[in-house]
């Protein structure tokens, strides 16, 4: 999945290396034993070397064998099979070698017969880690996968806008969150959503998917906002009914989210909010906060039976719009506090004399990094960001079928 769209100021490497620093390096590509085979041998070799020179040049002894079988166990825990059977073999010659240079009861054939036991029982180990290795990358891919049916890539440059997205997961490993948004082609104009389902896990995501999906087919087909917000909240109340009469004991479940629909008139844009934070508008004017929490989140309609209230508000082109989940407000530094996104935006805006800070990519990375510095790259829950603009060249709107 794409992280984010180019962009004239910061190159997309920009934003993915600050994510990547949020967090922590590569830590998202799976957890540190799996990910160290390819250098594994670092640690064994230099294990070798070491109790060789210390053997050979320091203190010679009959004795050594006895250290150089850690060496085949290093090695089940950081390299591969064939790796770890090449250092058992290797420390089985030493082993001889140094009993033959320095005599000793170490030349008895049980001696042997249990450095050999060591070295298989190390490739043993060394292969079942392998296959663990490889079992857990499945589970990755796969999670990644149904993830993608959720999020899917959004193109550079779709719908008369440019974009940038950033999803940081606060599980690492499993990736798996209700985090979701999507940009959305339409014949009525481009219709953008963000939002966070309650709950983590396989019934998140499986949630952000009803919502999405019904945002995705009604929000290309219908042309009045309001229906379109009717649709997702009945496609949510199917689903936690579905999901109800499969399993009793299951909670329906609930979706925070915000859909923008930009006008035609290129100088407004719809914005109906479900009980989530409302996006910052950042431009040469400064920066303002649209409506927030004006509907209760998607899946609660029936318990307050309250009218969908949809803001028409001013959008400019040149002004980028801002949405992020809580995972970003929310994000805690060391002392507790959370992060202070609109001061934060409005010193971005206010300090900022060359460079556009309202690019996407240019926001996204340096939000980034701000909540890198702030959080010292512990993220408590998933964040994910997105921003979009107006493409600045006007070009021809959507007609026909289009992907939806």
């Amino acid at each position: 999945m794409s992280e984010s769209s180019s962009g004239t100021s910061v190159k997309p490497e920009g934003l993915r290396a600050a994510a990547r620093r949020l967090l922590g390096g590569n830590r998202a590509y799976g957890p540190f034993l799996l990910r160290l085979e390819r250098w594994g041998w670092v640690v064994p070799g230099g294990f070798l070397v070491m109790v060789l020179v210390l053997a050979w040049w320091v203190h010679p002894s009959s004795e050594i064998d006895n250290w150089l079988l850690m060496v085949p166990l290093l090695a089940s825990a950081l390299c591969s099979p064939w790796g770890t059977a090449a250092f058992g073999a290797a420390i089985l010659l030493v082993n001889r070698v140094f009993t033959l240079a320095v005599p000793g009861q170490n030349l008895r054939l049980e001696n042997f017969l249990l450095d050999l036991c060591v070295v298989l029982l190390a490739v043993l180990v060394a292969v079942l880690r392998s296959r663990t290795r490889s079992y857990v990358l499945r589970l990755q891919n796969a999670v990644l996968a149904a993830r993608e049916v959720v999020v899917r890539p959004i193109p550079d440059h779709w719908g008369g806008v440019e974009s940038a997205t950033v999803y940081l997961p606060a599980d690492t490993e499993s990736r798996m969150g209700g985090d979701f948004y999507d940009v959305l082609a339409t014949p009525h104009g481009t219709r953008i959503i963000l939002g966070d389902v309650q709950g983590k896990g396989l019934a998140a995501l499986s949630t952000a998917g009803a919502v999405v999906g019904a945002f995705r087919e009604a929000g290309y087909h219908e042309a009045d906002m309001a229906v379109v917000t009717a649709r997702m909240e009945d496609g949510l109340r199917r689903h936690n009914a579905l999901l109800a009469a499969v399993d009793t004991t299951h909670e329906p479940r609930f979706a925070t989210g915000v859909v923008i629909a930009l006008l035609a008139d290129e100088t407004h844009a719809d914005v109906v909010n479900f009980g989530h934070e409302g996006p910052l508008v950042l431009g040469s004017g400064g920066v303002r906060q649209l409506p927030q929490e004006q509907n209760p989140p998607l899946g609660m309609a029936a318990l307050t039976g309250t009218e969908t209230r949809i803001n028409r508000v001013p959008l400019e082109k040149g002004e980028t719009v801002l949405l992020v989940t809580d995972g970003v407000t929310e994000a805690r530094d060391r002392r507790g506090g959370f992060f202070p996104l609109l001061p934060w935006a409005r010193e971005l805006v206010g300090t900022s004399s060359r460079d556009s800070p309202t690019d996407p990519d240019t926001l996204l990375k340096r939000l980034v990094e701000a909540l890198a510095d702030h959080t010292e790259g512990h993220l408590n829950d998933d964040a994910t960001l997105l921003a979009v603009r107006r493409e600045e060249a006007p070009g021809a709107r959507p007609s026909g079928p289009q992907p939806c």
